[in-house]
């Protein structure tokens, strides 16, 4: 188990926004290279609208970094050792299952952390529903566990350890 630091507030627009900066995209082209409006694109980047899993996934390919970078939950590391390029969607719903239990939290106490029903909980382990991006931020946030790996992007479990602010 590896523990990497975390700093300051979650803010996926700023790390979006950083990346296709960095890369000197327009939003327009990597709104194209996602297959989406440049106006859909851009309510991501606002954070108007959150960015559906499959659409985060296609952006970490395109900038070749994890989700954790993209999320803004490790802004140390852009990659890990041995990262996937694709995502396993059969690792997700047992490793929820395995963080929530290893926390001792039932459905229902998560449910209530995240503002939803037990049910939706259900839903994510049982791989019936494919989790929400916002979900799995906070899922990330609550265990302080890599969404890289929970969506099996990575094999190691990857402990994120926020830094104190000064």
């Amino acid at each position: 188990m590896v523990v990497t630091t975390i700093r300051g507030e979650n803010n996926l627009k700023l790390n979006i926004k950083f990346m296709r900066e960095e890369e000197g995209l327009s939003q327009k082209e990597i709104a194209q290279k996602l297959g989406v409006k440049r106006s859909t694109y851009s309510l991501w980047e606002l954070e108007i609208n959150p960015i559906p899993l499959p659409r985060l996934i296609a952006l970490c390919k395109i900038y070749k970094c994890s989700i954790d970078y993209c999320l803004a939950l490790n802004k140390q590391h852009k990659t890990y050792p041995h990262m996937k390029m694709n995502i396993n969607y059969n690792h997700y719903p047992k490793r929820l299952k395995e963080i929530r239990k290893e926390h001792n939290y039932t459905q229902y106490k998560l449910a209530q952390k995240l503002n939803t029903d037990n049910g939706v909980i259900s839903r994510y382990e049982n791989g019936k529903t494919l989790i929400l991006t916002s979900f799995l931020m906070e899922y990330s946030k609550i265990f302080n566990i890599s969404a890289d790996y929970l969506l099996g992007k990575i094999d190691e479990k990857i402990i994120l350890k926020e830094l104190v602010k000064n």
